[in-house]
């Protein structure tokens, strides 16, 4: 049990810096946008003909394509907010 607390502490400083350090929230926007990309392409071209003969493969890989956009969106939104905040409070210094 005491794996899974640290483990849980180490998870909170990483998630954290992350949603802190505007380089790095940026560098995560980055890397999802390049999966949802990778996954939006290899549907639409490595596993095209599995999806057309499969009608539940098709809705949930797509789904999963279109949850995948919602969170990089959601993300890029956080990232404005957060960023609209940081020059607000470096304005009122």
């Amino acid at each position: 049990m005491a794996g899974g607390k640290e483990r849980w502490e180490h998870d909170k400083l990483v998630a954290r810096a992350i949603l802190y350090d505007r380089g790095a929230r940026r560098k995560l926007i980055g890397r999802m946008l390049w999966a949802d990309l990778a996954v939006m392409a290899a549907g639409l071209w490595l596993i095209d003909d599995w999806l057309a003969k499969h009608v539940v493969g098709f809705v949930l890989w797509w789904c999963g394509c279109g949850l995948l956009t919602l969170l990089v969106m959601l993300f890029a939104v956080y990232d404005a907010l957060a960023v609209v905040r940081e020059e607000r409070e470096k304005f009122r210094k």
